[in-house]
C-alpha cells in the first residue's frame, strides 16, 4: 500500500514537469462551447479561444474558461460568438497576472492584462478546427 501511494505522488510530479500545455482535438462546437481535453498550467489563468486561420496568429478571442495551477481536465469555454464548420481555433493558456482584479478576464489582443504565457518565448496552444 505505501508502494501504490509513492508511484502516484511520483507520477504526479512527472506530470508537473513537463511544462504547460493544451491537449484538444478537432470537435462539435454547434453547443456553443469548445473543450480542451487537459490542460497543464504553471499557474492560475485562463483557456483562452482565439480565431486563427493558415498564418497561425492569434486572433480575436471568442471565449475563455478559468484554469488552476496543475492539471485541468474537460475545460469547456463558452464561445460568446457563432463559430462556423472548418473555422480554425487556437486553444491558449493565459497567466492572471498583469490585471486590475483577479479572477476577471481582462485581456484583449495586444495588452499585457491576463496575457498569454510564453515559456521560452513560445505561446502554450493548441490548434484544432470547429466541426
Amino acid at each position: 500500500m505505501m508502494l501504490s501511494a509513492g508511484f502516484v505522488l511520483a507520477s504526479s510530479t512527472g506530470a508537473l514537469a513537463m511544462g504547460p500545455m493544451v491537449d484538444a482535438m478537432d470537435q462539435d462546437v454547434s453547443g456553443g462551447t469548445v473543450t480542451a481535453e487537459k490542460i497543464m498550467a504553471g499557474e492560475n489563468g485562463w483557456l483562452v479561444v482565439h480565431r486563427t486561420d493558415k498564418d497561425m496568429k492569434p486572433g480575436p478571442v471568442v471565449g475563455y474558461a478559468p484554469i488552476k495551477k496543475g492539471e485541468n481536465m474537460d475545460v469547456a469555454a463558452i464561445l460568446q460568438e457563432p463559430v462556423k464548420s472548418g473555422e480554425m481555433l487556437m486553444l491558449m493558456v493565459h497567466s492572471e497576472a498583469g490585471g486590475m482584479k483577479t479572477g476577471v478576464y481582462e485581456y484583449t489582443l495586444g495588452a499585457k492584462e491576463d496575457g498569454p504565457i510564453k515559456p521560452d518565448g513560445k505561446l502554450v496552444m493548441k490548434v484544432i478546427h470547429a466541426e
